[in-house]
Formats: structure tokens, C-alpha cells, sequence
């Protein structure tokens, strides 16, 4: 299955499609280079256009972030995004145990990668700066994903899924926050919302 295949099927196809992932044959790095890299620098390009060229209206004022701090917000956040999957990736797997899951390097990584699809893809809308909020309610539907897959990829008990579940969600949720503070540390004026 390639890109444009995976990501409709992944989003509306779900509960089909992590069977069809589960059973790929695929490395880390190839999970990465066919996938991740590509979409991940979705929000990051998006994000870039639309605080350099769209920007935020506020009261009458028009804000554009300077080219290069805006540039330098989007490579720093792409590539922590990616250093973020894979820390999440890590973590699934080496929390699987724990909650009585087959641990699975590999596995572990498709659910990481994989649930991330709706964060990457909603990101276009980081074009208009305006609709910043809408692409955070969709990219929320990852959780979802990651919910559904769980059991599928990393051979999760019915009993133990929710509380898996809710550790991994708090666990994205402090990787996501520290990667976009650190990032907006190291280039403030580039970021989305800055004013």
C-alpha cells in the first residue's frame, strides 16, 4: 500500500486498514522515509505560508512573522515532530508489558507513525493562521486511531486498553507541549500565534 493509498484508508477505513498495516513488512526507516518525513512537513510548509504570507489579523493589525524566524520555526517543529514519533513510538513499546501487550519495536512504531496522520494532514489548514483551532479539534482524532489500533497492532487485553490508552494520551500530550515550547523558545516570532 503507498502514501496516497494509506492516508484515506487509515482515516476513514481504520479499523480495516491497522490489519493491513499490521501485517506490512516494514522497517523503522522505511516508515519514515515513505511516510513520516513526507507528511510531517505538511504542517510545517503550511504553518510557514501562513504566518509569512496570510498572516494574523488582530483588531485591525495585520501580523507577519519575519521570513526567517517563521523558517526556523518550521524546520525546528518538522524535525522535533519527527523526534517526537519516535519517542512515542519507544514508549508504546516499552510500555506494552506493563499493560499486557506484546511488545514490538516495529508494531509500536506503525502506531505512532500511523495515528499521527490526521495531525499531519489537518495541518494544512496552519495556511490560514485563523483556523489554527479547527486543525487541533481534527488532529484529535489520532487519539482515536491510536485507540482502535492498540489492540490490533500491539496485541492489547480488552481490559487493559483504556488505561494503556489514557497513559499514552498524556504521554503525546507532554511530547506534543514540549516540543512546540522548545520550538517556540528557539524561534519565537515564527511561531503560530505570535504577536
Amino acid at each position: 500500500m503507498d502514501l496516497v493509498e494509506k492516508i484515506p484508508d487509515i482515516l476513514f477505513r481504520p479499523r480495516e486498514a491497522w490489519p493491513e498495516i499490521g501485517r506490512e513488512r516494514a522497517a523503522i526507516k522505511d516508515l519514515y522515509e515513505s511516510y513520516a518525513a513526507i507528511l510531517a512537513a505538511i504542517p510545517a510548509v503550511a504553518q510557514l505560508i501562513g504566518m509569512t504570507v496570510v498572516g494574523i489579523s488582530f483588531i485591525g493589525f495585520r501580523y507577519r512573522a519575519p521570513f526567517a524566524s517563521a523558517f526556523g520555526y518550521a524546520i525546528v517543529s518538522y524535525c522535533l515532530s519527527l523526534v517526537e514519533i519516535y519517542v512515542f513510538g519507544l514508549t508504546v513499546n516499552g510500555l506494552a508489558p506493563r499493560f499486557g501487550s506484546k511488545r514490538s519495536a516495529i508494531d509500536a512504531m506503525k502506531l505512532s507513525v500511523y495515528s499521527a496522520t490526521p495531525c499531519w494532514v489537518a495541518g494544512l489548514l496552519f495556511i490560514i493562521p485563523f483556523l489554527m483551532p479547527v486543525a487541533l479539534l481534527l488532529s484529535l482524532y489520532g487519539f482515536y486511531l491510536l485507540y482502535l489500533g492498540l489492540p490490533v497492532l500491539m496485541h492489547t487485553p480488552a481490559e487493559r486498553r483504556p488505561l494503556y490508552f489514557a497513559v499514552l494520551v498524556m504521554i503525546a500530550l507532554v511530547l506534543t507541549a514540549a516540543a512546540g515550547m522548545l520550538a517556540g523558545l528557539l524561534f519565537p516570532q515564527g511561531r503560530m500565534g505570535a504577536i
